[in-house]
């Protein structure tokens, strides 16, 4: 059974770690509650079951069985914790990488599924941080966007627009300090989302794409 592969960003100071998970991984990861779990231990750092769960509004007994399948693939794995009564869990990985599927079948439809559940995760947290928007501190509000660009673009030049912004925040990434560790003074984890996609409506479903 295939496990991410983990493979380390570019970097000047140091790697990233990101899992590309294969079409199995990637059906056990596409569970809104096991994103929500990986999500936690990844930001805040190693924690057990009966933790989770608290936080999650969940019983101890479906956290376990859900972290037990993100372990199954690689996602997650044992942690040192201050005692053996209790286990601990900790990210194998920092980000998750899925590139789109370019065939029709299984591997099409787990695409799809996934940034499905991805979306619906991260329209919950945008709604959460606009709520919370009047309480930031100055600095922060000036450092937020909710922002949308419209660019008349072919598909090529598209994909190397998103590959640029990809690019810059690896960059930035692998300055930063590492996901799930203690955090110099006045540094918080930073939240960008880059949604990028023909404008609804507009592309014919099905359209061939023209050979240059």
């Amino acid at each position: 059974m295939k496990t991410p592969v983990l493979t380390p960003a570019s970097s000047t100071s140091r790697n990233v770690s990101r899992a590309v998970p294969d079409v199995t991984a990637l059906k056990a990861l596409a569970h809104p509650v096991r994103l929500r779990m990986l999500g936690m231990l990844r930001i805040d750092g190693p924690a057990t079951a009966t933790q989770l769960a608290t936080r999650l509004g969940l019983n101890s007994g479906a956290t376990s069985y859900h972290l037990r399948q993100l372990a199954q693939y690689g996602f997650i794995e044992d942690a040192p914790g201050p005692s053996r009564r209790d286990r601990w869990w900790r990210a194998c990985h920092e980000i998750t990488s899925v590139p789109p599927a370019e065939t029709e079948g299984e591997a099409f439809d787990m695409d799809v599924a996934f940034t499905q559940a991805i979306l619906s995760l991260q329209v919950d947290q945008m709604q959460r941080a606009v709520e919370e928007y009047a309480e930031l501190p100055l600095a922060w509000r000036k450092a937020s966007t909710a922002s949308d660009i419209i660019i008349p673009l072919t598909p090529q030049k598209a994909e190397a627009l998103t590959k640029r912004l990809n690019d810059l925040l690896m960059e930035v990434m692998s300055e930063a300090p590492p996901l799930g560790k203690p955090l110099p003074s006045g540094t918080v984890p930073f939240t960008v989302m880059l949604h990028a996609f023909p404008y609804p409506g507009r592309l014919p479903h099905g359209e061939e794409e023209s050979v240059p």
